[in-house]
């Protein structure tokens, strides 16, 4: 089996894995660890726009924190004004979009290099946390949504079904809305890669300059994969509003920013499947550790990435992919070489041509 079948049936792997999850948790959870578990999902799908943008796209964001804030500020003021969530859902993929783009053009069409993608990404959050912050005093509103600056916004109206302001989502309805979503993200974003478009994002990651030669503008695919990647973030923004009913500044914040980094480096890098498991493994490890007083969680954190880097650079996914690969091959029948046919015409190997003596001038004439 080549490597392009075992990519995709690995998708078929998780896909189906996931559709099971989906239709079988309601059924065996109960209500709290429903909610539970929808966090995880939300969180997942902020793993899956940095994985995509950076393990794909090889563009590293510091600030993928600020497209999943504004996401979430985005739908909470809008639903507080209109009402009906069905717009506000809509605007919360698409601001974040918009300024991951506008943010993306003066980067990648002002030829910054790495290391100032990621001081601009990580200072843009850092503005964004400051200003929210800044924001408490009862002026500070957009129409009748209070930004209540480190209060945050309580009471966030939850999703309601299109046109219907009264039919809002049960727990069980906004698991289902957001583990539906991750599924439609992974299987969308499989399906970009494996297109002409997505083949160019991976081939300017690998080596733009030969892009460039081959015809392609490297910005233009560059900056499509980091506008993707700030509405995925958004739209798990906005289903975090929608879990908590809340949303503050903390949502900027450098702890959440680089939780997501270590996510993408515990599940595996290059890949979609792989910041899923990290991210639910990191989060449940970090949820258990707040119920002691004994461990600091920021510790342990920075414990795990030290050990990933150093011994697993690869990740958890693709590792397991390895060892099972290596299994299989060391298992499975070694396969009989086929006997050549009789025939009047030896065999005769490469090396074992002999050398010819090349023509002199004299010889030659």
């Amino acid at each position: 089996m080549n490597r392009f079948a075992k990519s995709w049936v690995s998708a078929a792997v998780s896909l189906a894995v996931g559709v099971a999850l989906l239709f079988g948790l309601p059924g065996v959870l109960d209500d709290y660890t429903l909610i539970e578990v929808t966090i995880y999902a939300v969180m997942s799908i902020l793993g899956v726009s940095l994985a995509f943008i950076w393990g794909f796209g090889g563009i590293l964001c510091f600030g993928q924190t600020a497209f999943f804030g504004l996401g979430a500020y985005t739908y909470a003021i809008g639903v507080m004004n209109t009402g009906d969530s069905t717009v506000p859902f809509l605007l919360a993929i698409v601001v974040p979009a918009l300024f991951a783009a506008l943010l993306g053009y003066v980067i990648f069409y002002g030829r910054l290099s790495d290391v100032y993608m990621g001081v601009i990404t990580l200072t843009v959050t850092l503005i964004l946390f400051n200003l929210i912050n800044s924001t408490a005093g009862p002026e500070w509103r957009i129409g009748s949504a209070p930004l209540g600056g480190f209060n945050g916004i309580p009471a966030i109206p939850t999703l309601n079904w299109p046109g219907q302001q009264d039919e809002v989502l049960s727990p069980k309805d906004l698991f289902y809305v957001t583990f539906a979503c991750l599924l439609l993200v992974y299987l969308g974003l499989r399906v970009l890669i494996a297109s002409k478009v997505g083949r160019v994002i991976v081939a300017a990651k690998e080596n733009e300059q030969r892009v460039l030669l081959l015809g392609y503008d490297a910005r233009v695919y560059k900056l499509l994969c980091f506008t993707l990647g700030g509405a995925i973030a958004g739209l798990a923004g906005c289903l975090f509003a929608n879990w908590g009913a809340f949303t503050s500044p903390t949502i900027f914040g450098l702890a959440q920013s680089a939780q997501i980094i270590i996510w993408v480096i515990v599940g595996g890098l290059g890949t979609l499947i792989g910041p899923i498991v990290g991210c639910v493994l990191i989060q449940w490890l970090t949820s258990q550790i707040g119920t002691q007083q004994v461990f600091n969680s920021n510790l342990v954190l920075g414990g795990i990435l030290v050990v990933f880097v150093l011994l697993v650079p690869r990740g958890i996914v693709p590792t397991l992919g390895n060892l099972i690969d290596m299994a299989w091959r060391m298992l499975r029948p070694s396969a009989r070489t086929a006997k050549p046919e009789k025939s009047g015409i030896a065999k005769v190997e490469p090396d074992a041509v002999p050398a010819l003596p090349l023509a002199t001038k004299e010889q030659a004439s």
